[in-house]
C-alpha cells in the first residue's frame, strides 16, 4: 500500500493523468487492469524474482511463449508485458542479463517462442553499477507487436543488438551513469535503424551495434547478448614505432 500512495503521488506532482487501480494490488494474482490495451509500455521489474507465486499461475492465459518457471519471474514480466501491449504496440524494459541467455527451467524455449514470434525489435547491453541497489549489468529489452505497420521502416524478420557496456562514466565509487551524448548516441541507432523521421541512415559499427537476421539468432541458439553479434571493435593502424612509443 505505501508503494501505491508513493507513486499516485510521484505521478500527481509531475502532472501525470494516472489510473493505478482503486487499490494496491499483485500484477501477477490480481491484475487490476486485465483488459488494458497499451501503445506503449514502460517498466523496470525486479531482478530475477524467486518468490512470486508462480506455482499458484501454471495455467494462466498470459503464458502465450510458454509456462514460466517458478523460480525466476522474469519471463513472467516479459509475457505479463508482452500480453499489454496494444496491436501496434511498443514495450520497453530492464532486465537481468541472464534474460538473454539462460536455459535453465524452460527459459530458453520462452525465449526462442518470442523471438520466432519475431517480437524482439532491439536489444542494448548495459554495463553495471547503474542502479543504487543493485551492481549486476542489465539489459534493455525493446519489443514490438508489429514490425511493419506503417510508423517505421518494415522490420520483420530483424532484430538491433547495442552493446553499450563500455559507455557511461563513474559518478563515484560505486554508481555510473551516462552523459547526455551517450544516452543520445543509444537512441540513434535504434531510432535510424528503424526508420525515424530525421533520424539519419543507419549502419553497422563493429564492436557496437548490429542489425541480425532471424535466422542469425537461431545459429547462436537464440541468444540475445549483443556481444554474440557485433563483433570486436576496429583497431586503428598504429604505425609509430615500439621503442619511439615506450
Amino acid at each position: 500500500p505505501t508503494t501505491w500512495r508513493l507513486a499516485a503521488m510521484n505521478l500527481a506532482i509531475r502532472g501525470i493523468e494516472t489510473n493505478l487501480g482503486p487499490e494496491h494490488a499483485d500484477s501477477f494474482h490480481r491484475d487490476l487492469h486485465k483488459d488494458l490495451k497499451a501503445d506503449y509500455i514502460l517498466a523496470n521489474p525486479p531482478f530475477n524474482s524467486s518468490d512470486w507465486g508462480g506455482d499458484r499461475l501454471r495455467e494462466d492465459a498470459r503464458w502465450k511463449y510458454g509456462t514460466p518457471p517458478t523460480g525466476n519471474a522474469n519471463f513472467a514480466w516479459v509475457q505479463h508485458f508482452i500480453h499489454h501491449l496494444a496491436p501496434n504496440g511498443l514495450a520497453g524494459f530492464v532486465l537481468a542479463n541472464g534474460s538473454m541467455s539462460s536455459n535453465q527451467s524452460g527459459e530458453g524455449e520462452i525465449r526462442r517462442a518470442i523471438i520466432d514470434a519475431d517480437l524482439v525489435d532491439c536489444m542494448v547491453a548495459l554495463p553495471g553499477q547503474l542502479f543504487y541497489s543493485t551492481q549486476i549489468p542489465v539489459c534493455l529489452w525493446f519489443l514490438a507487436r508489429q514490425k511493419k505497420n506503417g510508423r517505421f521502416r518494415d522490420r520483420r524478420g530483424e532484430t538491433l543488438f547495442i552493446d553499450a557496456r563500455k559507455l557511461g562514466f563513474l559518478v563515484n565509487r560505486v554508481q555510473r551513469d551516462f552523459t547526455d551524448e551517450e544516452v543520445a548516441r543509444i537512441a540513434g541507432a535504434y531510432h535510424a535503424w528503424r526508420g525515424d523521421k530525421d533520424a539519419g541512415k543507419y549502419e553497422d559499427v563493429a564492436g557496437y551495434c548490429k542489425s541480425a537476421k532471424l535466422e542469425e539468432i537461431a545459429a547462436h541458439g537464440f541468444v540475445l547478448t549483443p556481444g554474440r553479434y557485433v563483433g570486436a571493435a576496429d583497431i586503428k593502424e598504429d604505425d609509430e614505432p615500439f621503442d619511439e612509443k615506450m
